[in-house]
């Protein structure tokens, strides 16, 4: 059991039979009256975000989430299909639970499936991932003293703002979190 006091930043709870993780929270000891914690949190079941206070001395049991490291191997219409590389086994997950998850993942890479009460309900790509540009405009010389940035499409399909200076086959890293370009890999 959490109580209200030690909520701390990423800790998943069970509140209301819902499990959230808390993207924020604040102490506030106001001049008159009890002191409260603000929260913001993050059902992370369908991801909706809501915001509530909580007396310090209210307790609520952690969520256990499992994070299994997977294999993604190949999508088949809207079936994703991973597999555990400890024992072999496999699973597929329609395209509404995968989501925009996989837009920088290539087949044969390592993921996190996350689930609860053997539930899964999101993926994690790596944070950081190396990709070949296959298509973007040229870059002329001598734009790129104002340091402006032009369309690109990743080998996944997904497209990414790049410097005028990257080109047609060069390898990018990207973060996967904001789909930003980190620089030339």
């Amino acid at each position: 059991m959490i109580s209200a006091g030690d909520f701390r930043n990423g800790i998943t709870l069970e509140i209301d039979g819902q499990v959230v993780q808390i993207l924020e929270f604040q102490h506030v000891k106001p001049g008159k009256g009890a002191a409260f914690v603000r929260t913001k949190l993050k059902n992370v079941i369908n991801g909706g975000v809501v915001e509530r206070t909580f007396r310090p001395t209210e307790k609520f049991p952690a969520a256990r989430i499992d994070r299994v490291d997977m294999q993604y191997l190949y999508s088949d219409g809207d079936l994703y299909n991973f597999m555990n590389v400890e024992n072999y086994d496999q699973i597929a997950l329609n395209s509404d639970l995968v989501g925009d998850a996989l837009k920088f993942v290539k087949e044969n890479e390592m993921v996190k499936v996350c689930s609860y009460n053997g539930s899964v309900f999101s993926i994690e790509p790596p944070l950081f991932v190396e990709l070949e540009v296959t298509d973007t405009e040229p870059g002329f010389k001598g734009d790129t003293a104002t340091g402006a940035s032009k369309p690109a499409t990743v080998e996944t399909g997904a497209q990414i703002n790049v410097p005028l200076f990257v080109n047609i086959g060069d390898k990018v890293k990207i973060d996967t979190r904001t789909s930003e370009y980190l620089g030339r890999a």
